[in-house]
């Protein structure tokens, strides 16, 4: 039986460098960018960890807010639905359409697992014109609990019918590959530019600098030749 292929979206699939120009225009630097999506993965990680749930969105506004304050600069509700609107119409990475095709072209299950919420997520793969390839996209908020902490990996292998084991987790950031695999999933790493595997960490079957890299790999342990 083939695993299920299971994608983060947030720049594993989506190239948040799409609001390099919003942080320019209001922060004076599209630098900024990294640091306020760092920040809000900061956030996240507190949040679960110390068992206060915040939704995706909310701690992204958060995120955004602490940097303007850093920034001694002002932002607007406007800003800050300027943002939230970014975020769901962020492009794909180029190789993620191609990538994704081999996968389907296969007949290999895939589904999405984000830690924006269901509609949030539904909104951009939809707005990226991925959304076709997945049979569901699947969200942390469901659970109340954001990846890396356990609970969204199981959530997703129950909605899907299969063992956590047959779960693959496919994402480009090192603490989503780490949740994987310590709740019992698989994982392939795509290792985007900056994108470096923890060394404390279990390394993933599968590791490739770009999704079609990737999938090449999982058709050659599936045996399927593409």
């Amino acid at each position: 039986m083939s695993l299920v292929y299971v994608f983060d979206v947030n720049e594993t699939l989506l190239d948040l460098k799409a609001l390099d120009p919003y942080f320019e225009q209001r922060f004076g630097s599209a630098a900024l960018r990294s640091v306020w999506f760092g920040q809000m993965l900061q956030s996240a990680l507190v949040a679960t960890i110390t068992n206060v749930y915040a939704d995706f969105g909310a701690l992204g506004v958060a995120a955004l807010s602490m940097l303007a304050e850093r920034q001694h600069i002002q932002i607007s509700e406007q800003d800050r639905q300027a943002l939230r609107d970014g975020m769901q119409h962020l492009p794909s990475h180029p190789d993620v359409p191609g990538g994704l095709a081999m996968l389907r072209q296969a007949g290999l299950r895939l589904a999405a697992l984000t830690n924006s919420t269901a509609q949030v997520g539904e909104a951009q793969l939809t707005n990226s014109g991925l959304r076709d390839y997945f049979e569901q996209v699947l969200s942390a908020d469901t659970v109340k609990r954001l990846k890396p902490a356990q609970e969204p990996y199981h959530m997703a292998a129950e909605r899907l019918g299969v063992s956590i084991e047959k779960v693959c987790l496919v994402a480009a950031h090192s603490w989503d590959i780490a949740g994987a695999l310590r709740a019992g999933c698989q994982a392939a790493f795509i290792a985007r530019p900056g994108m470096v595997l923890d060394p404390l960490v279990e390394r993933p079957a599968i590791v490739g600098a770009n999704l079609q890299e990737v999938a090449t790999k999982i058709l050659a342990r599936e045996q399927i030749v593409h």
